[in-house]
């Protein structure tokens, strides 16, 4: 998660070659996503049912994938309670994004897995590969 303009979707194209290679994953890009439903609402009520619509195809697609790869915005605490992940990126590469209704309301996350810091995909994808596969294999 992340502001929009951070390297979000960058980082996860990067994370999904990586995790393809053992394991089976599936990618869900909220913009992608957005489109798929033709929903570009971006209000409180709209962002809430993106974050429960993205939750309910990463349960959907879990059942199939060993990992499931969400790469969205999700600007507020309450929404990402209720997405409830496994693990959590944030990427904080930036202080403004250029859509202010966002920068209006992001709550910068105060739990997460990962923090990346600046905008270097390559570097940053194989460091949370290793730390996503250390806590797939404790699963096993």
């Amino acid at each position: 998660m992340g502001l929009p303009g951070s390297g979000k979707t960058t980082l996860s194209c990067d994370i999904k070659l990586l995790l393809d290679e053992y394991y089976k994953c599936h990618w869900l890009n909220a913009d992608k996503v957005r489109e798929n439903f033709n929903d570009w609402d971006f209000s409180e009520s709209g962002r809430y049912r993106q974050a429960k619509r993205m939750n309910d195809l990463a349960y959907l697609h879990g059942q199939y994938n060993d990992v499931v790869l969400c790469d969205f915005v999700c600007p507020l605490q309450k929404f990402r309670d209720e997405f409830n992940a496994d693990y959590i990126v944030f990427v904080n590469t930036i202080d403004k994004s250029n859509y202010m209704d966002t920068n209006n309301i992001f709550e910068k996350p105060t739990k997460f897995d990962f923090e990346v810091t600046f905008k270097n995909s390559k570097y940053y994808s194989k460091m949370i590969y290793n730390d996503l596969v250390r806590k797939l294999n404790k699963k096993v």
